[in-house]
């Protein structure tokens, strides 16, 4: 049985990379008052379009980090290799 861990699973690696990239150059924009930044992307029915005002950053970023996170989980780039725990040792010698 397998359990779902994101909202993002099923996705393509080579999708999240591109609308990674897309996310970011729109909080870039945004971030430097450039303009009000648009993403658009299209699904099976249809193109969507998404508009991040100043207002909204916060979101932005959270999805940049979802989306990262993803990414990180499926390439298996920047996982950390869990310790073992540690067990409590009584008596002996030093």
């Amino acid at each position: 049985m397998s359990y779902r861990t994101s909202i993002l699973d099923g996705l393509d690696v080579n999708v999240l990379q591109q609308k990674l990239q897309a996310m970011q150059m729109a909080l870039l924009d945004l971030q430097s008052g450039a303009k009000v930044a648009t993403a658009a992307y299209t699904q099976a029915d249809g193109a969507r379009s998404v508009t991040y005002t100043q207002a909204n950053v916060a979101d932005l970023t959270a999805a940049i980090l979802t989306v990262q996170s993803q990414i990180a989980s499926l390439t298996g780039i920047g996982c950390v290799a869990r310790r073992r725990p540690l067990r409590p040792f009584f008596g002996g010698r030093f």
